[in-house]
């Protein structure tokens, strides 16, 4: 291509492009999804979420622990002891299991009548715990619950053994010390690890709408004849849609980075002896490696909504196809990986690892990042070569 040839081309692509983004700024369903509900409602959430979430964790762990007993008078002393690191005693239920059924409590103890008889003759003496794994609020309770009776059972060992003249210490031949070498923000990684599929989704929603709207909607609207029939080039055309539908994906992941920045200021990490650093050096090296996904699945839903007839269509393809962001998050919660360069070849995976690297406080070495980049990049040629062939057929152009 001559130097007219380039410039007749990049002109035609601009005019395509300022055309695409004006007319989409126009339509208000396309401006709420792209830039306000796709890179706004995922922080939000996710902010409100987690904020309730670690509030009402740490509430339970600190506030007292009311616990239904039965049986209570055949253990005095190991009453008085969990009344000591903070439980409270409640009025016994008639049936154990009805109880946690109906929800009438998280965790019910029952001290049966031979506790008191296997006590005094030195024997192990049973308890029972009643609870419903399937809930999940009733994890903190039990996990406080079994701690208090460890605790007591180790105190009463301690003493029978320093009655007998023997050393607790003997139960301990081997005393393994934690040099936990992880760091605030490491720990960040592992509460956080949704953040790259929620980038990830961002892209795809800030892109969805105008792909759908610049293929399957014009030929639904009987504009993309006209278009395609002006004597300019189908890959200028081709490329100023893509551009256009690149920045709307863009635009919307750099609202999503700076709402999770905003968002995480409020977020009580601290009390968890965790740093989330969402600060500029992490949006700007997100920002570089999103940008060849966002090419990627750009084209990918040209490619798509290029099938469909109508818009109502295309949607309903891309909502499929809405599918593949998840696949590396669900494979990394199922099958933790370490991670190795080669997986950041790999486009949707090097993202997500390269995500979970900035979120951990590392620096991204230049290997990976140079495979995430390159990997995707070949992907996202790949795909606009593709997209060019479809547009450069006849069908395209006819609507039916």
């Amino acid at each position: 291509m001559n130097r007219t040839g380039s410039i007749r081309f990049l002109t035609a692509a601009w005019t395509v492009y300022f055309k695409e983004v004006r007319e989409n700024l126009r339509d208000r369903r396309t401006v709420i999804n792209a830039l306000v509900t796709g890179p706004l409602l995922g922080p939000i959430l996710f902010g409100l979420i987690f904020s309730f979430t670690l509030h009402r964790q740490l509430a339970e762990a600190i506030r007292p622990l009311p616990v239904p007993i039965i049986g209570a008078t055949y253990a005095p002393n190991l009453i008085h002891a969990l009344e000591a690191q903070g439980l409270v005693v409640q009025p016994a239920p008639k049936n154990a299991a009805a109880a946690i059924r109906a929800h009438r409590a998280q965790v019910v103890l029952v001290i049966p009548p031979g506790y008191d008889h296997a006590w005094r003759a030195g024997q192990p003496a049973g308890i029972e715990l009643y609870y419903d794994s399937a809930r999940q609020g009733n994890r903190t309770p039990l996990a406080r619950l079994k701690k208090m009776l460890r605790t007591y059972s180790n105190l009463i060992v301690a003493q029978r053994l320093l009655v007998r003249g023997i050393s607790p210490l003997l139960l301990h031949p081997v005393v393994p010390e934690d040099r936990d070498q992880a760091t605030p923000e490491s720990r960040s990684a592992l509460m956080f690890s949704i953040l790259p599929y929620f980038f990830v989704l961002t892209v795809f929603l800030g892109g969805m709408y105008l792909a759908i709207d610049t293929t399957a909607g014009e030929r639904e609207r009987q504009s993309l004849e006209p278009l395609l029939a002006n004597p300019v080039s189908r890959g200028a055309i081709l490329s100023g849609k893509l551009a256009a539908t690149a920045s709307f994906a863009l635009a919307s992941l750099t609202l999503s980075i700076v709402a999770f920045s905003v968002v995480g200021h409020f977020l009580p990490v601290r009390k968890l002896d965790v740093v989330l650093d969402l600060g500029l050096r992490f949006a700007l090296y997100v920002l570089l490696l999103m940008l060849p996904l966002a090419v990627l699945l750009v084209s990918l839903q040209t490619i798509v909504a290029a099938f469909a007839k109508s818009y109502r269509e295309a949607q309903t393809y891309l909502s499929i196809l809405m599918l593949l962001p998840v696949i590396p998050s669900l494979l990394l919660s199922v099958m933790p990986l370490q991670a190795k360069p080669w997986m950041y070849f790999v486009p949707l995976l090097g993202q997500q690892l390269g995500i979970m690297d900035l979120v951990r406080g590392e620096t991204l070495g230049t290997i990976e990042l140079f495979s995430c980049l390159l990997g995707t990049s070949l992907a996202a040629a790949l795909a606009c070569v593709l997209a060019g062939k479809l547009y450069a057929s006849e069908r395209l152009a006819i609507s039916a």
